[in-house]
């Protein structure tokens, strides 16, 4: 398993939107833009029962993330490897990220006996640019 350094911790510290990347049934790439967070490393990010990336991660766990500084689209942050799907803090989790990326107190998108998940990463390889 690959570790983020420090900065690489920082840099996702940041409400700068991520693109995640699932598999399809049919092996074709899927990419979606997901909020993310990290706490000491581990990065994860939120999604709901349902939705494409959740029904991909029921049948093939693999998964990548790329973040970009968007004041500076050249110092980006990419990651792969496998995803572990939960519903612990899940809830939670997508008020965290509301609060970072919208400055709310709570998500506002909630559709009642919708399943939040978090989705953490295994990180296998890590590649950077800009970053120190």
């Amino acid at each position: 398993m690959a570790r983020l350094t420090e900065a690489q911790q920082r840099f996702l510290d940041n409400p700068y939107y991520a693109v995640v990347t699932t598999i399809r049934p049919d092996g074709t790439p899927h990419n979606t833009v997901v909020w993310v967070e990290q706490a000491d490393g581990e990065v994860s990010f939120n999604t709901a029962t349902g939705r494409a990336k959740a029904r991909h991660l029921e049948r093939n766990l693999a998964v990548a993330l790329t973040v970009l500084d968007p004041s500076d689209p050249y110092r980006w942050l990419s990651l792969s490897g496998s995803a572990e799907v939960t519903r612990d803090d899940a809830d939670d989790q997508i008020d965290r990220l509301a609060r970072k990326y919208t400055g709310r107190e709570r998500f506002g998108g909630r559709r009642p006996g919708q399943d939040r998940l978090k989705v953490r990463i295994r990180v296998d390889r890590v590649h950077a640019y800009g970053i120190d």
